[in-house]
């Protein structure tokens, strides 16, 4: 008998995913809610118009996406790199509202005129 060749290297196979998005209509939302069944995870997108209000506040989801969790791991690892790299280029995004509205301590205390450029 004779001896088996040898296996030549694996060719390392890329995929490239070309993505349409033609047809694509842009929302924006300012609100999310994450549901879960065993099977899926569930995301409901929508506009609060008065995010500050105390009280009741109804919100109509104007897009639901719905999931499998293996799906919705990769979009969790995907939008921490995002938000990493953006914090790391512009600083901490703070998410506490009473921190971001505060004026800082600098730039109460600046003297000089205001609106004058150097």
């Amino acid at each position: 008998m004779s001896e088996p060749e040898n296996p030549t290297p694996q060719q390392q196979v890329t995929t490239e995913v070309v993505v349409d998005d033609s047809a694509t209509v842009p929302s924006y939302s300012n609100f999310c809610r994450v549901t879960a069944t065993p099977e899926e995870v569930i995301l409901d997108f929508g506009l609060n118009p008065q995010p500050f209000a105390q009280g009741r506040q109804d919100v109509k989801a104007i897009q639901r996406l719905v999931m499998n969790f293996y799906t919705a791991k990769r979009l969790l690892t995907a939008l921490g790199m995002t938000i990493q790299r953006h914090e790391g280029t512009f600083g901490s995004i703070e998410l506490d509202v009473r921190r971001r509205a505060q004026v800082p301590q600098q730039a109460q205390t600046s003297p000089g005129p205001k609106g004058v450029v150097e």
